[in-house]
């Protein structure tokens, strides 16, 4: 697995066109100012990078990520600006990662917490140790979830179940978290990294990135509009994937009963 550059409280390495990105902010790998920027970085870094077709987040060590720098805070107090400021660019990191048209997966592998189950949601999907421990206790602080919580959480459960966990501050497991819609499949830890592993590569190795990107686009913008306006994106995006190469070989593999070979053209 080749280092591909190293940034500020954030690893990446890459293997078989998958982007594995490690918060590295121990012990608890909490989202600082300091460790938004460099996964901010990375991101730009690896939207760019055309031999990178599916990226991975996860935590270095026992934490995927425990929450925000709660000693940050101090400096906003009695600022509502530089409270806001806090939230607004927190957002706009983690916006970046959900728009991006390359699948983004949260590998779950421990305590999920605050800002970092903000992080985790923000990806396309998640898959998460069975034991790992999920919540969202801005509460306990006088806080709500400010780097997104409260829409990414409502709309991947539901409005009275994301407040049933806001409100609360309860963990729950990543078996339960599967039950309820927050994580797409639960494993047992020892087999996380190697049930991620698998599922990147199926998508980086084997499908045409044209089609990958158009799903993510058809899904995730859809989403923010009616039936009709998403139906009319489907339609626009499958029509423009009758041109592309990709799409000839495709059907030509499936007549011929054979492997495709997409190049991504």
């Amino acid at each position: 697995m080749k280092n591909v550059k190293d940034f500020k409280n954030v690893d990446v390495k890459v293997e078989n066109s998958v982007a594995y990105i490690a918060i590295s902010n121990p012990p608890a790998n909490l989202i600082s100012s300091e460790t938004v920027h460099g996964l901010s970085n990375c991101i730009d870094f690896l939207a760019d990078n055309e031999t990178v077709k599916v990226i991975v987040i996860t935590g270095e060590g026992k934490f995927f990520a425990a929450g925000a720098d709660i000693k940050e805070f101090k400096n906003a107090f009695d600022s509502r600006e530089k409270g806001k400021d806090l939230s607004v660019n927190a957002q706009a990191v983690l916006s970046k990662i959900d728009q991006l048209n390359k699948p983004v997966i949260a590998a779950i592998n421990g305590a999920c917490l605050g800002g970092g189950l903000e992080l985790a949601m923000s990806c396309h999907m998640r898959i998460a140790a069975d034991d790992a421990k999920l919540g969202q206790p801005e509460l306990n602080l006088g806080l709500i979830p400010g780097f997104g919580g409260t829409q990414r959480l409502a709309r991947l459960t539901n409005g009275s179940k994301a407040l049933e966990i806001i409100l609360t501050g309860q963990f729950i497991s990543g078996e339960k978290a599967e039950h309820i819609g927050l994580v797409n499949k639960s494993v047992p830890r020892e087999s996380l990294m190697a049930e991620v592993k698998q599922f990147a590569e199926s998508i980086a190795l084997n499908k045409s990135q044209l089609s990958v990107a158009a799903a993510i686009e058809a899904v995730t913008n859809g989403l923010q509009t009616t039936l009709d306006e998403g139906l009319a994106l489907e339609a626009d995006l499958w029509a423009d994937l009758f041109t592309t190469e990709d799409m000839k070989e495709g059907v030509n593999a499936f007549i011929e009963k054979r492997e495709a070979n997409f190049t991504d053209k």
